[in-house]
């Protein structure tokens, strides 16, 4: 276990090591006076990948990065010692979990497909992927920052299923997480707490960064890296207005959107306001194709389905012109192709400080 940690550590020290609390993890201070664009032909508006920033009560450091990565695989963190936040976020599966709606605990089978369980959620997990860059958390958009989202999905009972005090005791009385807290919050009385978790799996959900894309590459001056054809589907996704939603760099935004027939009440649960009912937040297509089914109730099951529904519903609303299926296989390979990135993959551990089995995965074939 400590070489985990050691490894932990060394990585830790590369990612977050010049990171400034309240300033881009890049240090340019977010300034303007980028220089005009001048790459490959583009069909909008070019915007550099913004620079990830943190809260300054909570700034990264190797050791918070290193706990946090524990955690976050650790079953520890629920009622039944056998779900953690991994089993509905997996690497495996795009940092969703491959199903219509999650199963948590008491659940049976490995993360993925086939996957069942009494303690279903009534919504698709989200993919973790840039979640840094996000403003506001959930599908509804309920939570303002990750260390506000953090324990929630304890206290959900159909999730992990416990009390986040419950939650202390437990880590408190492990030796080992005893003092991998102590080193985190070296400043803390009593490190160990639930605000402490909750600042842990954010420092270690904040590298959880896709920016190394083949259209990344393709904005940063290679022609090359994007073929005809994930070009040519490039400028369709524009002219199909996917971009008015899913907005370059990120490919995502901050909008709320009713695109399916109202069941759940979505945004209005948080608003009040009758005219957010059924809209939800737009999510990134960055590493998309890993983390299907899609939508918020994980009704559409592939890719190439998700922007068939979108595109007509676009056409419809006169949001962009209508695609044929050609085209739409075009727009499918744009997204699979020149947005899919796993190069900051995060590191599963073997094993955990509580000695409980890290989940397991189900076989998956990558492409």
């Amino acid at each position: 276990m400590k070489s985990q940690v050691g490894w932990l550590l060394a990585v830790a020290f590369a990612l977050v090591g010049c990171t400034e609390a309240d300033e881009p993890a890049d240090g340019s201070g977010g300034g303007g006076g980028e220089p005009a664009y001048d790459g490959p032909p583009i069909p909008w508006a070019y915007s550099p990948f913004p620079a990830a920033r943190e809260p300054a009560d909570n700034p990264s450091t190797p050791e918070k990065l290193a706990l946090g990565n524990l955690l976050f695989y650790d079953p520890v963190l629920s009622g039944d010692d056998a779900t953690a936040c991994a089993t509905c976020h997996s690497e495996i599966w795009g940092m969703s979990d491959g199903l219509p709606v999650s199963v948590g605990i008491l659940g049976e089978g490995p993360t993925g497909p086939g996957r069942d369980g009494p303690n279903k959620t009534t919504r698709n997990a989200q993919t973790l992927w840039n979640v840094a860059f996000r403003e506001e958390l959930f599908w509804d958009g309920r939570k303002p920052s990750l260390e506000e989202q953090a324990l929630e999905p304890l206290r959900a009972e159909r999730e992990l299923g416990l009390d986040p005090e419950l939650a202390v005791a437990k880590l408190a009385a492990i030796p080992e997480y005893a003092s991998l807290f102590a080193s985190a919050f070296p400043d803390d009385a009593q490190p160990v707490s639930s605000q402490n978790i909750a600042r842990a799996l954010s420092v270690f959900q904040r590298t959880l960064v896709s920016d190394m894309a083949l259209y990344d590459q393709y904005v940063a001056g290679d022609e090359e890296a994007l073929l005809p054809n994930v070009r040519d589907g490039m400028f369709l996704f524009a002219e199909g207005g996917c971009a008015r939603c899913h907005v370059p760099p990120l490919f995502d935004s901050q909008r709320y959107e009713a695109r399916l027939p109202v069941v759940d009440a979505g945004r209005e649960t948080v608003t009040g306001d009758p005219n957010d009912r059924g809209a939800f937040l737009i999510p990134t297509l960055r590493n998309s194709r890993d983390s299907e089914p899609f939508f918020h109730d994980g009704s559409v099951m592939t890719l190439r389905e998700a922007v068939r529904v979108e595109a007509d519903i676009s056409a419809a609303r006169g949001e962009g012109r209508a695609l044929t299926d050609e085209e739409v296989e075009l727009v499918t390979k744009f997204i699979d192709k020149a947005l899919t990135d796993r190069t900051r993959d995060p590191k599963r551990p073997k094993e955990v400080p509580s000695g409980l089995d890290v989940p397991e995965d189900g076989f998956r074939v990558f492409r």
